[in-house]
């Protein structure tokens, strides 16, 4: 994995929440939508075939678990995992949680409205307790 390197628009648009077995955990900057972005930790990956299958299943486990998590704590209506890759190449999982009141129900939440960056104090505490509740998923 010492050949990972982050994506600079996937540094730029997220913060990091935590490094799970296989992948980065961040935090999409759009606090209009409890939004996580997970980025396996291999270097030159741009789609799921090209990880192993050991690899595969791994991410899947780690993102289900942190939707599952995360749509708890949110009491989210749907949960959106996507790998859409159109911008940033290198493979990233989205995990939304979908309220059926949000700015973008029904549809998907790329390009709808304006992001809302999270100021540095609720950015601060979003942070800390994504890390708890993803604690004893590492």
């Amino acid at each position: 994995m010492t050949d990972f390197s982050l994506h600079p628009r996937l540094a730029a648009d997220s913060h990091h929440v935590v490094d799970l077995p296989l992948c980065q955990v961040r935090l999409n900057d759009d606090r209009r939508f409890p939004w996580l972005v997970l980025i396996p930790r291999r270097a030159e990956i741009r789609e799921v075939y090209e990880l192993g299958a050991d690899d595969q299943a791994t991410m899947w486990q780690e993102a289900t678990e942190a939707g599952r998590r995360l749509m708890a704590h949110h009491e989210g209506d749907k949960l959106n995992l996507a790998t859409l890759g159109n911008q940033v190449a290198q493979l990233h999982l989205h995990v939304i949680v979908r309220h059926a009141d949000d700015a973008a129900w029904p549809g998907p939440v790329w390009g709808q409205g304006t992001p809302q960056p999270y100021d540095d104090a609720t950015l601060d505490t979003h942070l800390t307790a994504l890390r708890d509740l993803l604690a004893s998923s590492e």
